[in-house]
């Protein structure tokens, strides 16, 4: 695969990135690609090397290794040193549904397991698989496959994040009618109002959707299945409902003075931000939501890092991340080994802003609120932190953090962001259905399934495993079509 010693030869090279002094002045997408033979390069460096842990999708140590979609990736990667991309398009296409989502917004699981990257740089799989479905779509090749015949089966899908598209677009695939549900105002769910537009354009949706659509697929938006609209509508309609409503319930701060004015759930505020571009066409950015603050942001993983590249580009003044952990190490420790996913430290697009702007890292680790401070009209004016440190739980076993006494110190914020995570799905979805849940409020299902404890119904993504990567939510919505066509049609050929 690729050129037996292009790994030996060739250093990695990424795509031109706009620096950023310039990208902070919009919300457009940032990173470029590479000329067709200098991605042509990248992919000699693909090696046959017998065990391709990169398409494994495979559970080391509690931790994912290689693409849960088991992409072709050195096929794929062959083909594209080869210059043949139409043929790559095709081979990507048997197994993903929606590369040019994953090769903008997924962290790469594909390269971490890479062997190149035991001793050297991985390969660029990501760009690799960017350039692909970027040449597919300029040269009229991607197409949604229009059934010649129906099944007469119809299957409606509430939620329209990357787990419900992709069994939406699996399913009509196969003939059956297809409705997708979405609670907001356009579709995309995660992709839409979760991903700030800088980091995933959301034409790069709407062109999909299009296809979707004209394929059969029906969208309807401002549908609030378990409020506007009952089950009891759907089951009568559908013969089957598919749950893909996401881990929605986000994870709050208990701390003293949290009804101040100021503080928002990172979620939202991204939603807020990214509504706001789109409604005027990213003419107008609503910069009072951050000129002119210090920003805090709890959290530190992606949506965190979204926040902090959201307040920069909004005017703040400064801008704080405190992450409860310890700082990660640099580089794997022996017993991190290769191919278990990597805990190392990275520093992402969002911080780099941040040490550009202000001349630091914005990270401040084993770091949490103990208190939020509201002057005397109610709004947020400053953040009360405490250090942590890590001791062991003596009746679990288990590591955690507790707070250091005496570390305390204040920090001046207008505003205050928390990104520390989710706690699973709405209960208002789950009980209008009926369906039972785990101890995280994730909808509970057999081991390898899809159905839920109601005939029927199922469910898929973050609402079925909690919160996660787009990547796991198409593999698990290609999963869960499969299922679903299998008990309606009593066989499956997906």
């Amino acid at each position: 695969m690729g050129k037996p010693t292009g790994f030996l030869e060739y250093e990695r090279k990424n795509g031109p990135v706009v620096e950023e002094k310039e990208r902070v002045k919009n919300f457009l997408e940032f990173h470029g690609q590479l000329t067709a033979p200098e991605q042509s390069i990248q992919a000699a460096r693909c090696m046959d090397c017998g065990v391709p842990f990169c398409q494994a999708g495979t559970m080391i140590a509690g931790m994912a290794s290689g693409c849960p979609l088991h992409n072709l990736v050195p096929e794929v990667n062959d083909l594209v040193y080869h210059g043949n991309m139409e043929q790559a398009y095709v081979r990507l296409s048997q197994t993903h549904s929606f590369p040019e989502f994953t090769s903008r917004v997924c962290p790469a699981l594909c390269e971490a397991a890479c062997t190149c990257g035991l001793h050297a740089e991985p390969v660029a799989t990501k760009e690799n698989e960017r350039a692909v479905i970027e040449y597919a779509y300029a040269n009229d090749l991607v197409h949604e496959i229009t059934p010649e015949n129906r099944t007469g089966k119809k299957v409606a899908v509430v939620g329209s994040g990357p787990s419900g598209l992709a069994a939406a677009q699996l399913l009509n695939r196969r003939g059956h009618q297809v409705t997708v549900y979405e609670r907001n105002d356009r579709i995309g769910g995660l992709l839409r109002y979760g991903i700030p537009n800088m980091k995933l354009d959301k034409r790069v949706i709407d062109r999909r959707i299009a296809l979707m659509e004209e394929a059969g697929v029906r969208f309807i938006t401002n549908a609030n299945v378990g409020k506007d609209i009952s089950p009891e509508e759907l089951k009568e309609e559908y013969d089957s409902v598919i749950l893909a409503c996401g881990a929605s319930n986000p994870r709050d701060i208990a701390a003293p003075g949290r009804e101040a004015e100021g503080i928002f759930f990172a979620v939202d505020f991204l939603s807020r931000v990214t509504k706001r571009l789109l409604d005027s066409d990213l003419t107008e950015v609503p910069s009072e939501l951050a000129e002119g603050k210090d920003v805090i942001v709890i959290g530190g993983g992606d949506t965190g890092n979204d926040c902090v590249g959201t307040s920069i580009r909004l005017g703040a003044t400064s801008v704080t991340q405190l992450e409860m952990m310890p700082e990660p190490p640099a580089c794997r420790l022996a017993s991190n080994p290769w191919p278990e996913w990597p805990r190392v430290g990275k520093t992402d697009y969002g911080q780099e802003e941040a040490i550009w702007k202000f001349g630091k890292d914005p990270r401040r680790y084993q770091t949490t609120v103990k208190s939020f401070n509201k002057d005397e009209e109610g709004k947020l004016c400053s953040v009360t932190v405490i250090s942590l440190s890590a001791e062991r739980d003596e009746a679990t076993g288990r590591m955690r953090m507790v707070p250091v006494e005496g570390t305390e110190e204040e920090l001046p914020a207008q505003l205050v962001l928390i990104a520390a995570g989710f706690l699973g799905s709405e209960s208002y979805v789950t009980e209008a259905f009926d369906v039972e849940v785990d101890g995280r409020t994730n909808v509970k299902t057999g081991r390898g399934s899809y159905a839920t404890s109601q005939p029927g119904i199922y469910t898929v993504g973050d609402m079925h495993r909690g919160q996660s990567l787009v990547v796991w939510a198409i593999a698990e919505g290609r999963a869960a079509a499969k299922e679903v066509d299998r008990d309606l049609m009593g066989y499956t050929n997906l």
